[in-house]
């Protein structure tokens, strides 16, 4: 047979043996490059980053194996596809990032959007602190606005200091109390003084009216009832100059009657504030007014008809006066000549512990305050209803049930 013996056209010389290479190579065009980028820049370009990419990929997916590694092959190709989807979605693409970036991740909480009104400057309200809103005239499409600055200004605190003891119209006189105290806008603080020992009648009493309170014991040994009113008051000075309590102090025995505007004007106090009280003569059967006579708020003379107490230099009935508690634990504020303690006086005749009290606060009638304006309103009165030698029941409560007088029918 004829040997056939296959020879290169002439028409492709570039593919003869060329400086060394095998029969068979072939130089192309990205060897090239490589070639001629090999040389001309110290760092790769990206088309060498490119073909040693392809020859990787190449190697791993053109390179033949044996037989027996054949699962060895498809389980590296399936674990590169892996890797490289997973790469893949974890970046996005196309017009998911400006998509991102238009959006506004801002965490501003925006109002809605509302047809504002501006009202004329002629209706403009003339003072700050007051805005009345008509309900009615509101609505949900329009809202009329005001072209001015709303400054909050919190409410001063009132220490309401009540002396109390055992006897038979105890619970009524607090619980009265105490139902006015829970009509008046916080913040208040209701300081309730017993003596000896707190009891846990007054203690119950104390927690149904809803009112924030605070229920101290006097343990000072007392007689007669003139002493006893006088240490307990000085108990709850005590306790207010200790905690640096801020806010108008007013003294509001259990048997007295308020009214629900004494306790609003009480907030309007700088230092010290009073006006008369109403209070009715035991022995003479008649009612008396003792307290300020004011021109305006300032105070020009007294209120008063008992000859025995003329000599005071203020007639003022104990709960015919508030103060302001920063006087008690902050002399330099005030000005005031000594940082003695100030408290009533136990030693001195009775009818005279609030004048000598009042001395230690003020120093004349220019440093007091009518209240309210003009002094020509009655907003206490002291009308001495306790009843005595009556005995109560124990905790007030009834161990037993009434006699059946007349029978239901």
């Amino acid at each position: 047979m004829a040997s056939f013996r296959r020879t290169l056209s002439p028409a492709y010389p570039d593919r003869q043996c060329q400086n060394g290479a095998g029969p068979f190579s072939v130089s192309s065009p990205t060897h090239k490059l490589v070639a001629s980028t090999k040389y001309s820049s110290p760092l790769p370009s990206v088309a060498a980053l490119v073909v040693s990419l392809r020859r990787f990929l190449a190697g791993v997916f053109v390179r033949r194996y044996p037989r027996k590694g054949q699962w060895r092959r498809a389980l590296v190709r399936c674990l590169i596809c892996f890797l490289l989807g997973s790469m893949l979605g974890m970046f996005p693409f196309g017009n998911v990032v400006d998509d991102i970036r238009r959006q506004d991740l801002s965490f501003e909480i925006k109002p809605p959007h509302v047809n504002a009104q501006l009202v004329p400057e002629d209706h403009v309200l003339k003072r700050e602190e007051e805005f009345v809103v008509d309900p009615v005239s509101l609505s949900a499409d329009r809202v009329s606005t005001v072209n001015e600055r709303f400054d909050y200004v919190p409410r001063k605190e009132l220490i309401v200091v009540t002396p109390t003891y055992n006897r038979a119209l105890q619970s009524y006189f607090l619980n009265r109390l105490g139902q006015v105290l829970r009509l008046v806008p916080p913040p208040i603080l209701w300081i309730v003084v017993e003596m000896n020992s707190a009891s846990t009648e007054t203690a119950e009493i104390l927690r149904k009216t809803d009112v924030m309170y605070r229920h101290l014991v006097c343990t000072k040994n007392s007689t007669s009832v003139k002493d006893r009113g006088v240490h307990q008051r000085n108990t709850a000075l005590d306790h207010i100059e200790h905690h640096r309590l801020d806010g108008i102090v007013y003294f509001a025995d259990d048997d007295n009657i308020y009214s629900l505007k004494l306790f609003e004007t009480l907030r309007d106090i700088s230092r010290f504030g009073t006006w008369p009280v109403a209070m009715l003569a035991q022995s003479k059967n008649k009612a008396i007014l003792e307290g300020p006579v004011c021109n305006s708020s300032q105070v020009i003379g007294w209120h008063t008809n008992e000859k025995s107490k003329r000599l005071r230099r203020f007639h003022v009935d104990v709960s015919g006066f508030a103060f302001n508690s920063t006087i008690l634990w902050d002399p330099k504020r005030w000005r005031r000549p000594t940082s003695s303690p100030i408290r009533q006086l136990g030693t001195v005749k009775e009818g005279f512990q609030e004048t000598t009290f009042i001395e230690q606060l003020v120093e004349d009638e220019s440093q007091m305050e009518g209240s309210p304006p003009d002094c020509s309103k009655i907003m206490n009165w002291h009308l001495h209803l306790d009843a005595h030698n009556i005995a109560y029941p124990k905790g007030w409560l009834l161990q037993k049930n009434l006699d059946v007088v007349i029978p239901i029918k």
